[in-house]
C-alpha cells in the first residue's frame, strides 16, 4: 500500500510526462542510504563572487515545489535574478529575517533533493545551516510538524540538530499565526497571490492547525533514483522556478524535461512502482519525498539543519475529500503558508541568536 506523500510521486511522475510529450506553454547523526550519486555541476562559476554574511555563512532554505518557496520569497529580500543557476536550477541570494540567506527549490523526489543540495555545497565557500520548508502528509491538515529525526528506508536515521531545535524552543515562546482556510495561491504560477488577506475561498478545515515537535518523518518516492523532471513554467507544483520572478533557464528546463522522460516510459517503471513505493514499518508524523536525503547531506557537512512540514493532506477535511491526491490540490497554499510561518519565525529566532 502507498503513502499519501509516495502516491504523489505517480500523480506527478506522470503529470510531467505527459507536459514532456506536448508542447511547452510557457553531526553524528546516521545517513541513510542516498540515491545514485548524480552529475557534479558542469556550469562554470559566476562571475560574481558567492555570498557571505558579515557574521559568518548563509542560511541554506530549500523548498521542493514553487508553491512550497512561494511565502518565503514573499518575506524574502532578494534580487530576482539567481546568483547562480546549475542546471536548470537557480539559487538566490539576499536576507531573510535578517539572515544572509540562499534560497532555492530542490524540485520533487529524493534525487532531485540530492542532486540540489550537493550542488549548493559544492559551489558555496560555507553554509551556517539547512532549513526545509514545505508541504507532506501529516494527521490533520495546516499542522505544522517538526520531527526529531528522519529516514528513507525505516531503518537508519539522521537526526535534526540539537542546536536549532533549542532555536526552535525559543521561537515558540511567542504564538505563530496559522492559517486555518485556504488561500487562493497561485496554482498556474502566474501572479503571485500569496500573502494577501483577501485571497482566501470559504474552506475552512476543522482542525486548529497547531505546531508539533517530534516523532520520526519517512523520506522517500520510489523513483528508483530517477530524476523526476519538472516543467518550466507549468504550475505552483511542477514548475522549475518561483512563480514572482521571470524563468531565465527555460531552455536548460525544457531539454532537461525531453531528455528525462525516456526513463519513466520504461514499463519496468511502471510495473516496478508498488513494490518500490511501499513504505518501510513504522510509525511517522510526516512523510514527504526530500527532506531526508537533504539533511544526510548536512550531516556530512557537520552543519545544523531543521525541517518544517505542514501537512496537506490528513484528517479535518470539511468537504470530506477521498484524500490525497484531492486534498493535497485544495489543502497544499495552506500547508505552504503555514510551514513558511514557523520557518520565518525560526530563522527570526535564529538571527536573534547568532546576529
Amino acid at each position: 500500500m502507498l503513502t499519501r506523500r509516495l502516491r504523489l510521486a505517480a500523480v506527478v511522475s506522470f503529470a510531467a510526462l505527459a507536459g514532456g510529450l506536448s508542447p511547452l506553454t510557457g553531526a553524528g547523526a546516521v545517513s541513510p542510504t542516498l540515491p545514485a550519486a548524480q552529475p557534479a555541476p558542469s556550469n562554470p562559476a559566476p562571475t560574481n563572487p558567492a555570498p557571505t554574511s558579515p557574521g559568518g555563512c548563509p542560511i541554506l532554505i530549500l523548498s521542493a515545489m514553487p508553491l512550497e518557496a512561494a511565502p518565503i520569497f514573499a518575506a524574502a529580500d532578494v534580487d530576482p535574478n539567481p546568483a547562480w543557476v546549475d542546471n536548470g536550477r537557480g539559487f538566490w541570494s539576499g536576507s531573510v529575517e535578517g539572515n544572509q540567506a540562499i534560497v532555492a527549490l530542490t524540485g520533487i523526489g529524493l534525487a532531485n533533493a540530492t542532486q540540489t543540495t550537493q550542488a549548493a555545497f559544492a559551489h558555496f565557500p560555507c553554509i551556517s545551516a539547512v532549513v526545509f520548508s514545505g508541504t507532506s502528509g501529516g494527521d490533520y491538515i495546516g499542522d505544522v510538524m517538526v520531527p526529531s529525526r528522519w529516514t528513507q528506508d525505516g531503518k537508519q536515521f539522521v537526526n535534526t540538530s540539537t542546536a536549532a531545535l533549542g532555536v526552535l524552543a525559543q521561537a515558540l515562546q511567542q504564538p505563530i499565526a496559522l492559517e486555518q482556510s485556504t488561500p487562493l495561491g497561485d496554482p498556474l504560477c502566474v501572479c503571485g497571490t500569496v500573502g494577501l488577506p483577501s485571497a482566501t475561498t470559504p474552506v475552512t478545515v476543522l482542525h486548529k492547525p497547531q505546531v508539533e515537535v517530534g516523532g520520526d518523518a519517512l523520506s522517500s518516492d520510489g523513483l528508483g533514483g530517477r530524476t523526476l523532471p519538472c516543467t518550466p513554467e507549468a504550475s505552483d507544483v511542477l514548475g522549475c522556478w518561483p512563480c514572482k520572478f521571470p524563468d531565465t533557464a527555460v531552455v536548460t528546463q525544457g531539454n532537461n524535461l525531453a531528455a528525462t522522460v525516456p526513463p519513466f516510459l520504461d514499463p519496468s517503471f511502471v510495473l516496478g512502482y508498488p513494490s518500490a513505493s511501499a513504505a518501510p514499518p513504522g510509525t511517522f508524523v510526516s512523510e514527504d519525498m526530500e527532506t531526508a536525503a537533504v539533511f544526510a547531506i548536512a550531516a556530512a557537512h557537520d552543519v545544523p539543519f531543521i525541517g518544517f512540514r505542514a501537512a496537506s493532506d490528513g484528517g479535518g477535511d470539511p468537504l470530506m475529500l477521498p484524500g490525497f491526491p484531492s486534498e493535497f490540490f485544495v489543502y497544499r497554499q495552506l500547508a505552504a503558508d503555514n510551514a513558511a510561518a514557523v520557518t520565518l519565525a525560526f530563522l527570526r529566532a535564529w538571527h536573534a541568536s547568532h546576529g
